[in-house]
């Protein structure tokens, strides 16, 4: 199932319990632009929403990059004056909140180039995936920039302080082998290996209790909150709705058969 947007900068389409979305500005590596991120609520919103939806995955069109960042031709309309600076960000932000938000699992396929905002967006993703030949960099210092706290802190939360200080103020370029690790990426695989191992292991992920791994990511993510803002009794709520589910019950009964469970997240 395709779906239908108002750009064509971005794709999305649904195969085999699978969400694709797909960074679609190969002439210009994927450079990510204002039309492109006000796209990606509405379809992290569709897949949220598709109970035949069991994982998402991010990816960049033409083989060439992931995301190259964000679109600089924009910068002088769009990120130099006040206002339009402040317009630019509210949908960058509500782009990123989409991704952070989202209860299902996300994984990033990167392949090529993961630069700047790219990496901010890779890093919403649950799992990051990249093929041996992308690199990965935040330029902004040699930009000139500022970079908002939201995406240090997360920088620092994945790769901790010192190598977060090393990536920001070098502004250097990172192989796919540096980038594992540094812990910015789960792991590197060859570029011919990259789409099998993503939908290997998006189809695993997809095959599992969705209610479990819904409460485990809920649960993942109050872990990088400071104490007294966490939410435990979400998780404990969603904790126990497992226990209370069909699909808990589903789950012992294939493992007394000795065969694969038929979850319906119910």
């Amino acid at each position: 199932m395709t779906i239908e947007l108002d750009t064509d900068t971005m794709l999305a389409e649904v195969r085999d319990g699978i969400g694709w979305m797909t960074f679609n500005n190969p002439a210009r590596h994927n450079a990510m632009s204002a039309e492109m991120n006000r796209a990606i609520p509405t379809i992290i919103g569709t897949f949220a929403n598709d109970p035949t939806v069991r994982v998402i995955v991010m990816k960049g069109a033409g083989g060439r990059a992931f995301v190259s960042g964000a679109d600089i031709s924009e910068f002088g309309e769009r990120r130099t004056a006040v206002d339009a600076r402040k317009e630019y960000d509210a949908i960058a932000a509500a782009a990123q909140r989409a991704l952070a938000k989202v209860d299902k699992p996300l994984i990033a396929m990167i392949e090529g180039y993961c630069m700047g905002g790219g990496v901010i967006t890779a890093m919403k993703a649950d799992i990051r995936i990249a093929s041996d030949n992308s690199q990965f960099a935040v330029p902004a210092a040699k930009l000139g920039l500022g970079y908002g706290y939201d995406g240090v802190a997360a920088l620092v939360e994945l790769v901790g302080k010192a190598v977060a200080a090393e990536v920001l103020f070098s502004a250097r370029r990172y192989s796919a082998a540096e980038a594992a690790q540094i812990g910015l990426i789960n792991r590197c695989v060859p570029v011919a290996d990259l789409e099998k191992a993503v939908i290997d292991l998006a189809t695993v992920i997809a095959g599992n209790a969705p209610m479990t791994i819904r409460s485990t990511k809920a649960a993942i993510a109050e872990v990088g909150k400071d104490p007294d803002r966490r939410n435990l009794a979400r998780v404990a709520e969603l904790t126990e709705a497992c226990f209370r589910s069909e699909d808990y019950r589903e789950g012992q009964a294939a493992f007394l058969a000795k065969r694969s469970p038929n979850f319906q997240d119910r």
